[in-house]
């Protein structure tokens, strides 16, 4: 299996127009499957939690009409297919294309019109386009593979925290293992540093969270935010999660102050603070080193 792996390696790098091109393809499709995930993955959790509650509450609830034992589990990423969310007809194949599908049907639906968001193939296209940049910077080697599927895993938990306020474990969890066993097979950092990254990125934001509630009584952010800069703190060692710090909080004031200044919100609405984590490591993982350099520059006199 090593061996097949290392040769498709020596192919793709021998001709680096298929090699992006092929990773183009691939992410535009996983770009498609990440539409799936994003809507559907925060529902699935939700009918799980409603069967966990109705099960442990049941006593209480006694005078409400059961709910069957498998009904969360007919929800998930694979069931029911792919349909149209307006007139629930079932999508043909072809429906599904990634962006050739939408711009063939006009962003509309073939059965009854409806119009289909323009944010399924921005996310088709954004995740393209970001894995190609990964996949250039690093060229056809273990690393690029390794950043590609973390650029996937991002673009999934941006968008389901800019929805629902939440970063998934189902999503987190396993990056951060990923991290931690890239790190023991050689393809990032040390594995001690890769220990040391993970456990400073995620004591990092969760001091400022215990620190801002009890001088507050309120909850800046949540548990999901901190294991996201586990992930970022087990890839790249501790080094770097001052910058990704600095970044998100520097990004999130600028773009989440102008979103709430358009929206006519006061500065108390909560804003998701995963989208900005997740740009600002994305910006460290590809650029860290040189950032890191400038700013160093810049202290030396």
């Amino acid at each position: 299996m090593f061996e097949l792996f290392s040769h498709t390696l020596v192919l793709l790098s021998s001709n680096t127009a298929f090699y992006l091109l092929t990773v183009g393809i691939v992410s535009l499709c996983i770009g498609s499957f990440l539409n799936v995930v994003i809507y559907r993955l925060p529902k699935q959790m939700q009918l799980g939690w409603q069967q966990e509650c109705r099960v442990f509450l049941a006593d209480e609830l006694k005078t409400t009409a059961p709910i069957k034992p498998n009904s969360a589990s007919r929800f998930n990423l694979a069931f029911p297919n792919s349909h149209c969310p307006s007139c629930k007809s079932t999508l043909k194949w072809w429906h599904n294309i990634p962006l050739v599908s939408w711009l063939l049907l006009k962003g509309r639906c073939a059965f009854c019109s409806a119009v289909i968001s323009i944010r399924y193939p921005l996310i088709e296209v954004s995740t393209a386009l970001l894995s190609v940049m990964v996949a250039f910077l690093f060229g056809p080697t273990e690393q690029a593979l390794l950043y590609i599927v973390v650029v996937w895993a991002l673009m999934a938990l941006t968008f389901i925290d800019i929805d629902h306020m939440l970063l998934p474990d189902q999503i987190t969890l396993p990056l951060v293992w990923l991290a931690l066993l890239a790190a023991v097979f050689g393809i990032t950092i040390a594995p001690s540093e890769a220990i040391v990254g993970a456990a400073v990125g995620y004591l990092s934001l969760w001091s400022v969270y215990w620190l801002f509630k009890l001088l507050t009584g309120k909850e800046g952010m949540g548990y999901g935010d901190f294991k996201l800069m586990a992930v970022f703190g087990a890839l790249l060692g501790w080094e770097f999660i001052l910058q990704i710090v600095l970044l998100s909080s520097v990004v999130g004031a600028v773009i989440g102050g102008a979103q709430l200044a358009i929206q006519g919100k006061n500065s108390a609405t909560p804003i998701p603070f995963g989208p900005y984590i997740a740009a600002a490591g994305f910006i460290s993982m590809l650029f860290g080193d040189e950032i890191n350099a400038w700013y160093y520059g810049l202290l030396t006199p």
